[in-house]
């Protein structure tokens, strides 16, 4: 495919499928504002209130007079589109490559995996938000004898937050984590070709377990700060994904350039913990 015949729309499509399914972190966010946001620099407000106070009448309260009207707490949000990451390469002799057949396939992939990858991480270090609790106030010490009891006290602290856990919880987990919790709890899906798809590796009660290499790493990469979340924790935004083709003035190749633009914040506190920890 030379540059004559590259098709913008085409790749433009392509990539946001493959992006679908690279990312991992993205997809358990909340992304129903996406349509409403196009270009850097636009935000979204996002509202929110605050639960009423649920009083109790009295029978004998014969003329059924209650308080003055309460004004509810305003959670409102505004979530800014400034994130940008873009790519820019060229390919020589591009019509003898492809003759070989799926040149542009596997670039268009590398791109979409690569997109994905900086979204994921975009994401992940999220956990690190101060408006993210952590499950302790110091990192523990993770190995295979209390792994279980860790995410057992996150998934409590979530319930005591009145987190639905039949509303679909998921958990993020690094590979040395998961290592950690394979060998503590070795039941899993069968439907492995399900579970697989977006990082999927296990079930753990009512919790969807997932597999990451982006999971946040602080204190020199000693702590890891593992999600666990509801997908209403985090808002995401991916509203452009643009390519074009062109041929570089100095050079003898065609050439594919784009971006994406993209962004997210934390506008449900209490239906995320940042579980973190060290390992022995």
């Amino acid at each position: 495919m030379a540059y004559s015949n590259f098709i913008p729309s085409v790749w433009e499509e392509t990539i946001n499928r493959e992006l679908e399914r690279a990312c991992v972190f993205v997809e358990d966010c909340n992304r129903q504002y996406e349509g409403l946001v196009s270009k850097k620099g636009d935000s979204v407000h996002i509202l929110g209130v605050g639960k009423p106070t649920i009083k109790t009448l009295e029978r004998a309260n014969a003329s059924g007079e209650i308080d003055e009207a309460e004004e509810l707490e305003d959670t409102s949000t505004i979530l800014n589109i400034n994130q940008i990451r873009y790519f820019n390469y060229k390919v020589g002799d591009i019509d003898k490559a492809q003759a070989v057949g799926g040149l542009m396939d596997a670039l268009s992939a590398e791109t979409s995996e690569a997109l994905a990858n900086e979204m994921d991480k975009f994401i992940a270090n999220m956990a690190t938000d101060e408006s993210v609790p952590t499950l302790t106030a110091l990192p523990t010490v993770v190995d295979s004898s209390n792994v279980l009891s860790i995410l057992d006290d996150a998934i409590q602290k979530l319930q005591e937050n009145d987190v639905n856990m039949a509303s679909g919880i998921t958990i993020t987990v690094s590979p040395r984590f998961y290592k950690l919790f394979k060998q503590a709890y070795t039941t899993k899906d069968t439907d492995n070709s399900e579970m697989l798809k977006n990082g999927r590796v296990a079930m753990y009660g009512n919790v969807t377990v997932k597999l990451s290499n982006n999971v946040a790493k602080t204190e020199g990469g000693a702590t890891d700060n593992i999600m666990i979340r509801t997908k209403r924790a985090i808002a995401f935004v991916n509203p452009l994904t643009h390519t074009e083709a062109y041929r570089p003035e100095k050079s003898f190749a065609d050439a594919v350039k784009g971006f994406a633009l993209f962004d997210g914040k934390v506008v449900r506190p209490k239906e995320i913990i940042n579980i973190n920890v060290k390992y022995a």
